[in-house]
């Protein structure tokens, strides 16, 4: 009996990809990859597991909306990388913040489902793809102008069912199965409202890997500075607003094993102008814009330089900005951050990591290779 369950278990490990330690644990580094702004010689597919190609969206027909020339060419060009790393996966990622409009059309009905999954495993097979990833912002509440119903808790599941059993009838055709199976995941909130509207712990079955949004913890719509992916709360923050940890405890309690959950991490940070001077700006109300950065332009022109000065929350295990002759704050991560986060994944049993997205640090490097480092060894 000890013997079979342990053949069991290896079998259910080899269903997917993962890069190996130093240690000899392995784990996912998965990183999205959008439509414009890089070329495929920016990208070392050797410090990465997956990449998830982002969008493709949900059409009013029920079907996937024809991709773009420069998408196509996209996939081509990623899935050439195979050539330097066989084991890498190229997933396409279906919906993001307002891609998801239809996404609770497509997931009413038994008919619906079936012909949108029928949609996206063509797509699939055109353009060679190792699977699906599922960013549906989202399940039974608000979004970028998005459809939503309170079935969509129940449809959300059903959907990834359907798709799981379209990959894998697809998979038996093309004899993908066992370790090269096609791969189904999905990106989730990570506050507790997604959990709430979801069934996590039956969607989880259908699923390689769910893969949280730990960042925007604070965003755009937010008066009020904060942290957007601190690990912990902080003493000074709002205790309501879920952390990274909170997060991953959140997904555990509601079924999903720590083995499938994947950390999200970002690569950018959010600013915001005419902050409270008080505190270093942490926690205080904002009458200004708010901004997006990259990661490549803090370095560049933010931290340490032109007023801005770093500090650093111990107990969030966060970096913050802070420019006290502008009053200017910014939240972000940096290689200091992702230490924390990475044993975070390792003592938690976690999947890996994700990240959002390859953009924005391509001109060193710096974050992708801490994390390469941090859970491969040093980075080729």
């Amino acid at each position: 009996m000890k013997n079979s369950l342990l053949v069991l278990a290896l079998l259910v490990l080899c269903r997917i990809g993962y890069a190996q330690s130093s240690s000899g644990k392995s784990y996912v580094i998965i990183g999205y990859v959008t439509d414009q702004g890089w070329t495929k010689e920016q990208i070392n597919p050797n410090k990465l597991t997956h990449i998830n190609y982002a969008f493709a969206v949900p059409a009013q027909n029920g079907e996937l909306a024809p991709l773009t020339a420069r998408d196509s060419a996209n996939l081509a060009a990623l899935t050439s990388l195979r050539a330097i790393n066989k084991d890498l996966k190229i997933l396409i990622s279906i919906g993001g913040w307002g891609g998801c409009k239809y996404f609770s059309d497509v997931a009413l009905t038994d008919q619906a489902r079936q012909k949108f999954t029928n949609s996206a495993v063509s797509l699939l097979r055109k353009h060679k793809l190792d699977g699906i990833d599922i960013d549906w912002e989202y399940p039974a509440q608000v979004g970028a102008n998005n459809i939503y119903r309170p079935d969509d808790k129940q449809t959300y599941t059903l959907l990834l069912k359907a798709l799981r059993d379209g990959l894998d009838q697809q998979g038996q055709r093309d004899q993908r199965t066992g370790a090269n199976h096609y791969l189904l995941t999905t990106a989730t909130g990570v506050d507790t409202a997604f959990v709430n509207h979801t069934e996590l712990g039956k969607a989880q079955q259908y699923l390689d890997y769910v893969n949280i949004m730990t960042y925007d913890i604070y965003h755009g719509n937010d008066k009020v500075t904060g942290h957007h992916s601190n690990l912990y709360q902080s003493k000074k923050g709002n205790q309501s607003r879920n952390s990274s940890a909170d997060g991953v405890e959140g997904h555990i309690r509601a079924g999903v094993p720590a083995s499938k959950i994947v950390l999200g991490i970002p690569f950018y940070g959010r600013g915001w102008a005419n902050v409270v001077n008080k505190d270093n700006g942490l926690y205080q109300p904002s009458t200004g814009k708010h901004s997006f950065i990259s990661y490549d332009k803090l370095v560049a022109d933010y931290i340490n330089k032109n007023g801005f000065v770093r500090y650093w929350d111990k107990e969030a295990m966060a970096p913050y900005l802070w420019n006290p002759t502008t009053h200017e704050f910014v939240s972000y991560a940096d290689e200091a951050s992702f230490v924390p986060k990475i044993e975070y994944v390792k003592t938690k049993g976690l999947a890996g990591v994700m990240f959002w997205e390859y953009l924005y640090d391509l001109q060193q490097d710096k974050l992708l290779n801490t994390l390469t480092d941090g859970f491969m060894g040093k980075a080729k």
